[in-house]
Order: structure tokens, then C-alpha cells, then sequence
């Protein structure tokens, strides 16, 4: 483990650097002991990126200043620059790059964990002035199929005979996801041998590439025909193979003919202030459709809220979907379920309610 003791001011991108090839290399660790993810790696460039544009394009230098010998005015005047930092830094995200609030604060929050690492595992202390530097994070609403929506998609053919074979093996990839719960890099990396036959039914076997966590779905007979289909195809890959970006494109388009164009509102933060987002044609705006803002996560989400509205106890369905008990994400799913649980049963209360009159 290295140790510096020197205190003039240090090289900032040197050791940002740093702190992405240890994560890199697996020198940092989770606090769990394993290792950071690609995903996570990537983030954190990113920030780089955007930190190395700011500091050129601002003429903000950047640079750690160890704070072991500074005088308690010199500690004010570090207090001061990282203050000053966080005002340019997000004013230069929101302002000249456009971006919104959960954007901001996970750049935010990669910066906050380089100062950490600089600390715990260089042992330079730079003082506690990114504790200073505040997250935001906005929380963007749920866009779910509800279960009698997923069940046109599953049973409709019709709908299906009038599809290209393209959308067709789209749909067939969209509905199995909005059955398992599974995250789209794991989905689309299903092979054949994850399929196994127990007591006459089949199960999905998986393990999830961000979490390491095993998870077992028992299918329905409509996810089993849909594997049989494809059973045979090269590699070995359980499902038809599209790229994230061509397959947000079909379940949009897969969406629309299903007739699902009412309008739904898309909203986003900025420093805290909600507002409306519309789409723009020319000089024309106009508000957004559920068509339009379905995405591959719309899969998983499908899937952990038609559990959870279907009546499955909670604590399988995080099983299952690989949230933690206490993870702020999963009670929105619960939220979200129980609205249409209880909106179900106001129904069936006013049919029971019609036949007693």
C-alpha cells in the first residue's frame, strides 16, 4: 500500500487515473471483496471524460491538495476551491451540457468515491471537503406493463400473425423477459443448458453478472414454447439475438401497433425541480406516449410487478429479481403493485356490489 507524505498540491488526473486502473486490476475491491464491475469502470471514465472537458473548456485547474501541515486559514481556502468546484462543475452539467439530476449525482458520486479511495487506500488525506459535494437523484417513474397488457402480448395472435418475423422474434424476446425479471445482459446471454426439466416442469437457471446471485424461475408453459422455438439456433443462445439499441427500437414499434399510445408525461429533475419534458418535431411539442418510452428495462420491471400484483409473497419475488431487502427500488415496485391490487379489488366490490342490487 503506498503512503505519501508529500503536501504540495498533487496531480488530480494522475491519480483519478490511478484510482480507475486499481479498480481496473482489481487492486480496489468492493467492500464486499469482489471485484468492480465493467459497468462500473466505464462510469467512472466517463466522469473522467467529462472532468477533463470541464477543467479545459472552464479553465478550472484540478489538482488534490494534502491537508496534514495547512494552516486553518489555508483549510478555509481548500473549503472555498472544492466549494467553488461543485457551483462550476454542475452548473457546467445542467447549463452547457443539459443534463438531469440523476446524471449529475452519479458523477457526483464517482468523485466522491475517488476521494475515498485516495484516502483509505493511498492514505492521503485531503481533507473531508467532498462530503460537501451533494448528491441528487431524481426518482424517474416505473414504465411497467400491467398484467392483462403483458397477456395481450403473450395470447393475441392476431396481433402476432400481423408482425414482420423480426418484430415477431422481438416480441417473443420482449414477453420472456417480461416474465423472468432478469436484467437485459443476462437475458440476452441465456444459452440452452440454463433450461432444466424437474417433476415435468422446466426452470431458468442463472447467474446474475452484475449481483452474483442465483436465481431459479419456474416458466410458464408460453416462456417454454417460446425457448422450444429457438432451440436449434447457432450457438446454443436461448433466445434470437438483437443488440440493446435495434431492440429498444422493436419493443416501441411492437408497442405502438399493440395500440398502446396513451399519453404519459415525462418528467425530469433538475436541482431538485421537477419538470415536464415534451417531445419536439420542428416547432411542434407534444407529450410522450407509452409506446414511446417502453425500453428493454420495461422487461424486468414488467416482470417484478405482475408478480408482485399477481399475489407472490415479496420475499420471492426479491429472490428472484436479486433486490435487497431494504432496497428503496423494490418498494417502489411494491407501491406500484399493490395500486393495482387494490384498484382490483374496488372493481370486483362494485360487481359484487351490482349483483346484490
Amino acid at each position: 500500500m503506498a503512503r505519501f507524505n508529500n503536501t504540495s498540491p498533487m496531480d488530480f488526473f494522475e491519480l483519478y487515473h490511478r484510482f480507475i486502473k486499481d479498480s481496473l486490476t482489481g487492486k480496489r475491491l468492493q467492500v464486499n471483496g469482489k471485484r468492480i464491475s465493467a459497468g462500473t469502470i466505464a462510469s467512472y471514465s466517463g466522469t473522467l471524460q467529462l472532468l477533463k472537458k470541464f477543467s479545459e473548456e472552464k479553465q478550472f485547474q484540478l489538482r488534490i491538495k494534502p491537508v496534514k501541515s495547512l494552516t486553518k486559514r489555508e483549510l478555509v481556502t481548500e473549503k472555498n476551491y472544492w466549494n467553488k468546484f461543485y457551483k462550476r462543475f454542475t452548473d457546467y452539467l445542467y447549463h452547457d451540457c443539459n443534463h438531469f439530476d440523476n446524471y449529475v449525482g452519479l458523477n457526483i458520486k464517482n468523485i466522491r468515491t475517488f476521494f475515498g479511495y485516495l484516502q483509505k487506500t493511498l492514505l492521503i488525506d485531503a481533507g473531508g471537503f467532498h462530503k460537501q459535494l451533494y448528491v441528487r437523484k431524481e426518482e424517474i417513474p416505473i414504465i411497467t406493463l400491467l398484467p392483462e397488457e403483458l397477456n395481450f402480448f403473450i395470447y393475441n395472435k392476431p396481433y402476432e400473425q400481423s408482425l414482420n418475423s423480426t418484430l415477431r422474434k422481438a416480441k417473443d424476446v420482449f414477453v420472456f423477459g417480461c416474465t423472468v425479471a432478469l436484467r437485459f445482459s443476462d437475458l440476452s446471454a441465456l444459452r440452452n443448458v440454463n433450461l432444466r426439466k424437474m417433476n415435468d416442469n422446466w426452470y431458468l437457471f442463472t447467474r446474475s453478472k452484475k449481483t452474483a446471485v442465483e436465481t431459479q424461475v419456474r416458466l410458464p408453459d408460453y416462456a417454454v414454447e417460446i425457448a422450444d422455438k429457438y432451440k436449434k439456433q447457432r450457438g446454443g443462445y436461448l433466445l434470437p439475438r438483437f443488440n440493446i439499441v435495434n431492440l429498444n427500437k422493436y419493443i416501441k414499434r411492437l408497442t405502438e401497433a399493440a395500440g398502446f399510445v396513451q399519453p404519459v408525461p415525462k418528467t425530469r429533475g433538475r436541482r431538485g425541480t421537477i419538470k415536464e419534458i415534451h417531445k419536439t418535431a420542428g416547432d411542434k411539442k407534444s407529450t410522450y406516449r407509452f409506446c414511446d418510452l417502453v425500453s428493454t428495462h420495461t422487461m424486468r420491471r414488467t416482470a417484478i410487478t405482475t408478480m408482485l400484483s399477481l399475489g407472490m409473497p415479496e420475499h420471492i419475488v426479491r429472490k428472484i429479481s436479486g433486490h435487497s431487502p431494504m432496497s428503496k427500488e423494490f418498494f417502489r415496485y411494491v407501491a406500484l403493485a399493490q395500486s393495482y391490487q387494490d384498484k382490483e379489488t374496488s372493481q370486483m366490490f362494485e360487481k359484487l356490489k351490482a349483483k346484490v342490487m
